[in-house]
C-alpha cells in the first residue's frame, strides 16, 4: 500500500489510475492502494466518490495546461517561441506519447456526459489560445481557427494512434509534422 496521500497527491494518483483503466475500470481498492486512503478518507475528500474524484483530475489537468500551454499561447509575446514551447510542454506532459490524453479518452467514454463541460472547457481553452497566438503570428482570424483546429487533431489523433500501434514515434512524427505546419504558416507574417 501506498504511503496515505493529501487531497492533492490523491489527484494526481487517481488520474494515472484512470487513465490506465479508464473510469469503470479503476476500482476502490485500486485507488486505496495507489493513495493510501481508505474509503472513508477517500469519502472525506470526494464526498460524491468518483465524480467528484473524476472533476477534481479534470480540473487539476486543466490546471496545468493553464499554467504551461494556454497561458503561454495567451501571454508571450513572440508567437513563434510560444508555439515552440507548446509543442515542448506537450510532448513532455504526454511523455513522448506514451501517456493518454485522459480528456480526450473520457470524450470517447459514456462518462463522456457526465464531464461535457469539463471536456469541452479543455478543448475549446486549446484551441482558442493556439488560435489567438497565430493571429498575432500574422493569420487571418479564420485561417488561426483552421491551423488551431488541425492542429489538435494532430496532437489527438498522434496519442491515439501512438496508443493502438504501441509506437510512439507516431506521436513524436505527429508533433513535428504540426510544428511545422505552423511555424510555415506563420513564416515571414510575424508583425516586426
Amino acid at each position: 500500500m501506498a504511503s496515505r496521500m493529501d487531497r492533492a497527491q490523491a489527484v494526481v494518483a487517481i488520474g494515472e489510475l484512470f487513465r490506465e483503466h479508464g473510469y469503470h475500470g479503476t476500482s476502490y481498492g485500486q485507488i486505496t492502494a495507489a493513495t493510501g486512503l481508505g474509503k472513508g478518507s477517500l469519502y472525506n475528500h470526494f464526498p460524491n466518490g468518483k465524480e467528484d474524484m473524476t472533476r477534481a483530475v479534470l480540473a487539476h489537468v486543466h490546471g496545468w495546461f493553464e499554467d504551461n500551454v494556454f497561458g503561454v499561447l495567451a501571454s508571450k509575446t513572440d508567437p513563434m517561441e510560444a508555439v515552440d514551447q507548446m509543442f515542448v510542454q506537450v510532448d513532455d506532459y504526454f511523455r513522448s506519447g506514451r501517456r493518454l490524453c485522459l480528456l480526450g479518452a473520457f470524450s470517447l467514454y459514456d462518462v463522456r456526459t457526465a464531464f461535457d463541460a469539463e471536456i469541452v472547457s479543455y478543448f475549446s481553452r486549446w484551441v482558442e489560445t493556439l488560435a489567438g497566438c497565430l493571429k498575432r503570428g500574422g493569420l487571418s482570424a479564420k485561417e488561426s481557427q483552421a491551423q488551431a483546429m488541425a492542429c489538435m487533431v494532430d496532437i489527438q489523433g498522434g496519442l491515439l494512434m501512438a496508443h493502438a500501434f504501441d509506437d510512439e514515434a507516431i506521436f513524436t512524427s505527429s508533433l513535428a509534422r504540426s510544428a511545422k505546419t505552423l511555424r510555415a504558416a506563420m513564416g515571414d507574417r510575424v508583425p516586426a
